[in-house]
Parts: structure tokens; C-alpha cells; sequence
């Protein structure tokens, strides 16, 4: 399979694949090379240490965040609390779509 570095863009969900992170969520926050980006999640992997991973170890995921990528954009950062609230509100809602949308409203 192959994967094309153009796939990834800042601020997008991605999936980690394998690694001992497999399974997590996190950011894209910059792209290094045609192989290899880092990764954060405001968390574990915060900004200022991002995780450095092989592309082919991440499925990219059909979202970006236009909070980070704007705040990327300007200032060349992204606040940690950013990171997390961002990633906080797409599982959420993977959760919801979990669930489906026919619950009782208890929960």
C-alpha cells in the first residue's frame, strides 16, 4: 500500500496503527519528510515533545481541526489545552455515533 505524504495535512486526526500508542488519537502538527511527521495530543504528547511517526504506522483520518490548523497558521504553536479540547470533542462524537442516536437521553 502506498501512502502519499500529500494525504497528511496540519491540524488533521490521525489514528496511531502500531507502536505501544496503537490505537490512540492524536494531531498532525508538522510534516518532516516524505516518511515521517509529528504528533501530539496536548496530553502524553504535548507540542513542545511531539512524537516523531512513520506514516505508514497512521491511518489518516477525514478531519481537520480549524482551530489548531489556524493557530498553527499564525503563531507557528498550538496551545496543549487546544490539542486536547480538539480531540476530546471527536471522540465524543465517535462515541455518539457508537451509541446511535437512538437512546432514551440517559446517561
Amino acid at each position: 500500500m502506498k501512502v502519499n505524504q500529500s494525504s497528511f495535512q496540519r491540524g488533521q486526526f490521525v489514528q496511531i496503527k502500531q507502536g505501544r500508542d496503537a490505537g490512540k488519537f492524536a494531531i498532525v502538527i508538522e510534516l518532516l519528510d516524505d516518511r515521517h511527521v509529528l504528533l501530539a495530543d496536548g496530553q502524553c504528547r504535548t507540542f513542545d515533545r511531539p512524537k516523531k511517526k512513520n506514516i505508514f504506522h497512521l491511518r489518516s483520518l477525514p478531519i481537520i481541526s480549524p482551530e489548531v490548523c489556524a493557530s498553527l497558521a499564525e503563531t507557528g504553536r498550538v496551545t496543549n489545552g487546544k490539542l486536547r479540547y480538539a480531540l476530546h470533542q471527536y471522540v465524543d462524537q465517535l462515541n455518539d455515533e457508537e451509541k446511535g442516536d437512538g437512546h432514551d437521553g440517559e446517561r
